[in-house]
Order: C-alpha cells, then structure tokens, then sequence
C-alpha cells in the first residue's frame, strides 16, 4: 500500500525558514517524479515543485527562488526547503506521486506565515 506523510509545517513570522518532509512507503521515490502542491483557502490547489527521477526540479514562477525540492533516496524522502517566507504562502502543503497509473496524495500539512 502506497502512503505519503507530509511533515514540517508550522506557524513562522515572513522572512522566516521551513522545511517541509515528504515519507513515502510503498513506493520508490527514487523511480518516480514527486510535485509539491499548496492549496491556500478559497483558491485552487497549485504545483509549487517538482523533481523528476533523474533530479531535474523545476519550480512554480512565482516562488522566485525561495524554496528548494531536494531527495534523500535512502530515507525515501522528498523536501522542500522554504526560504524568505511570506503570508501569500500560507497554505496547506501536499506532495503526490504517480505509481503504476495511480496518483497519490498526502494528507498536507499547514504553513501559516504571520506578517
């Protein structure tokens, strides 16, 4: 059974540091593309990051350069270090992945980033 736990959200003041933990079991993250996704209350949920199997990431624009998708393969692990944080970035934090044609999803975590 696939389950992906997100972890590291919390209540931090803007300009502050976060990062955010996404534990995969029943899947090798290392073989898969894993997205970081954000749904902020009343708007759509949004790709933030992603990293390909081969660790190419690719970030939204509108993070210019803040936040970081990295993999730790052997704790089958994906972050997302979050840097110069803002009160538009408040959010509930999500990472999914696509196994053998079945998409996953975490059950979030919450930033609250306080001006």
């Amino acid at each position: 059974q696939v389950q992906l736990v997100e972890s590291g959200g919390d209540l931090v003041q803007a300009g502050g540091s976060l990062r955010l933990s996404c534990a995969a079991s029943g899947i090798i993250f290392s073989d898969n593309a894993i997205r970081w996704y954000r749904q902020a209350p009343g708007k759509q949920r949004e790709v933030v990051a992603t990293i390909t199997s081969g660790d190419n990431t690719k970030y939204a624009a509108s993070l210019e350069g803040r936040f970081t998708i990295s993999r730790d393969n052997a704790k089958n692990t994906v972050y997302l270090q979050m840097n110069g944080l803002k009160p538009e970035d408040t959010a509930v934090y999500y990472c999914n992945a696509i196994f053998r044609g079945t998409l996953y999803w975490g059950q979030g975590t919450q930033v609250t980033v306080s001006s």
